[in-house]
Formats: C-alpha cells, sequence, structure tokens
C-alpha cells in the first residue's frame, strides 16, 4: 500500500475516535470511510490493535515534528523554547492522544496499546515500527530535552541578550559554549514546566509567561 493510503486510513481512525470510544469503534466503518476494503485495512495493520499502535506513533511523530520545528524558528534560545513549550501545550490541548501519551493517562475513550514492543510479523516497514516501544512519558521528555540541546548548542545560535548583528564572546567561534549539561538541565526544566501546563492548565499569560519568568533566572 502507498503511503498515502495508510495515511488515509489513519486519518479516518483519527477521525472515527474523535466521534465515539475506540472500543466502539469498527475496523469496517474505517475501512469504509478511507474507500478501501476491510481485508486491505488487516494486510496493512493485521489487526485494531495494529491499527491503534499505528495511529499512537503517527501522532508521537506528529508531536516530535512540532517541537523541532519550533526549535528551528529564526530566535533566540529563550525563544525558541518558550515555542517549545507553547507547542506542547496546545498540541495536548487539541490531541487527546498527544495528551495522553505526555501524562500516561489515558481514558477510557481512547485505545492504550502497551508501550512495549509486540511481535510483529508485519511485511510492512511503517507497521513494523508501529509494533515496537511507544514512547513512556519519561521518553518524550529525553526527545524533547535532547533535541533543544542539540538545537540549542548549534554554533550561531543567538542568546537572549545578544543584538541582532551583535557576537558574544562565548558564542564567538572556537569559544567554548555554555557547558552542556547545565544547558540539558533548563531544557528538561522547560519540557516539565509544559509538561505540568498540560495537566493543570495556567491562568493569564499562559505557558509562555511561565517559561519566559523562569528562563529569566537560569544562567543562558
Amino acid at each position: 500500500m502507498m503511503p498515502a493510503a495508510r495515511e488515509s486510513l489513519l486519518d479516518a481512525a483519527y477521525t472515527a475516535l474523535a466521534r465515539r470510544p475506540w472500543s466502539a469503534v469498527r475496523m469496517v466503518d474505517v475501512a469504509a470511510a478511507a474507500g478501501v476494503s476491510r481485508q486491505t485495512l488487516y494486510n496493512e495493520f493485521g489487526s485494531k490493535e495494529g491499527l491503534a499502535r499505528a495511529l499512537v506513533r503517527r501522532e508521537a511523530d506528529g508531536y516530535l515534528a512540532g517541537v523541532e520545528r519550533a526549535l528551528a524558528l529564526p530566535a533566540d534560545a529563550r525563544e525558541r523554547l518558550t515555542a517549545t513549550a507553547e507547542w506542547t501545550a496546545s498540541a495536548a490541548r487539541e490531541n487527546a492522544l498527544v495528551k495522553a501519551m505526555l501524562t500516561g493517562c489515558w481514558s477510557e475513550r481512547l485505545p492504550a496499546p502497551t508501550l512495549s514492543a509486540v511481535p510483529s510479523s508485519s511485511a510492512v516497514p511503517a507497521q513494523r515500527r508501529a509494533d515496537g516501544p511507544l514512547p513512556s512519558p519519561g521518553d518524550f521528555v529525553a526527545a524533547v530535552r535532547d533535541r533543544a540541546v542539540a538545537a540549542l548548542s548549534a554554533p550561531g545560535t543567538p542568546r537572549a541578550d545578544t543584538a541582532p548583528g551583535a557576537q558574544r564572546a562565548d558564542t564567538a567561534p572556537g569559544a567554548q559554549r555554555a557547558d552542556t549539561a547545565e544547558l540539558a538541565r533548563t531544557c528538561e526544566l522547560i519540557v516539565r514546566l509544559a509538561l505540568s501546563c498540560v495537566a493543570a492548565p495556567p491562568g493569564e499569560g499562559g505557558v509562555a509567561e511561565l517559561v519566559r519568568v523562569t528562563l529569566h533566572r537560569q544562567p543562558f
């Protein structure tokens, strides 16, 4: 099956999940919504559990792709971390699967595939990946932290207090950058702050204000 057809099936499953609990989602209805036969659906995903795993994997990948977009913004390091935290909060607010993955709290309406790998005999590479381990909340913290460290330690990343066109001594070519371990701690702090905002949404000012105040007090 072409990747576009697989995406159509996952889109159909996601739409069905928005309308009814996963336990009430029928494979025949997902296939019909995507314009394929039920057998084609089973050939691609193997089972309803396989479809659930593939859907969760896709939403996890989509969330992490959004993290990478936020970290690639043409802004200083603090604003890029702020954008990452805002994306985390908004993605969880708009996507129940993302919220469940980030918090580990799966409601009865959602599929709840095991996070450990399951035996897979699928001939479909994308499904073999979906049948592998799924990320836990701790895995997401580490993944976002590591992506942030890589993005913000890249040569030429501007600091918040560097004027446009200026060059700080500690970011000049050949100069040693801020300690990687300290940067990792700061990035993880912001990720965990964003996750707390997913569990308990903040009031006026939102996640961005909380992150900016926190980063203002960090050696960054």
